[in-house]
């Protein structure tokens, strides 16, 4: 009997080599899930800064109607309203839109403000001028004369 036993392959994974394979899985994974967010996330900020350059086109087409980009407090506001002024792009999934008026009229800020999935956490504006600043990235407050993507440098 104890010669069939030693004779005979016992088959199977021993302890360490189970807890071997787990810390392998383990560290990959530690090094796979940041990167597969990050890479989600860069694929969410376009959608702002698409909406916003479309918005920055039609207060500049609006402000050429009218002289002005909005009366009192709300922007692209006047008699002949466009349909576009809630600024809500259709298929929005991860911004919201907002557009604040600056000098009576003669100027605006418009802001993105990430509001689900990994865009959470971000705010970026632009103005007439065309100046870019992103105000929080990653949820973590940045003063950049630009709109940040991937790391902190414009």
């Amino acid at each position: 009997m104890d010669n069939q036993r030693c004779n005979g392959q016992e088959r199977g994974f021993t302890l360490i080599e189970i807890l071997v394979v787990i810390a392998i899985i383990g560290i990959l994974a530690s090094v796979a899930l940041p990167s597969y967010r990050d890479y989600v996330r860069r694929g969410q900020l376009p959608e702002a800064f698409a909406a916003m350059s479309d918005y920055r086109i039609k207060m500049e087409q609006y402000f050429q109607d009218n002289r002005n980009y909005g009366t009192g407090s709300g922007c692209a506001n006047g008699g002949n309203a466009p349909a576009w002024n809630n600024f809500v792009p259709s298929g929005a999934k991860n911004f919201t839109y907002a557009c604040a008026l600056t000098g009576s009229g003669t100027g605006y800020t418009l802001t993105a403000t990430g509001s689900d999935g990994q865009a959470t956490g971000h705010v970026y504006t632009i103005d007439q001028n065309n100046t870019k600043r992103t105000t929080s990235f990653k949820g973590a407050t940045v003063a950049k004369n630009c709109w940040l993507m991937k790391g902190d440098e414009c």
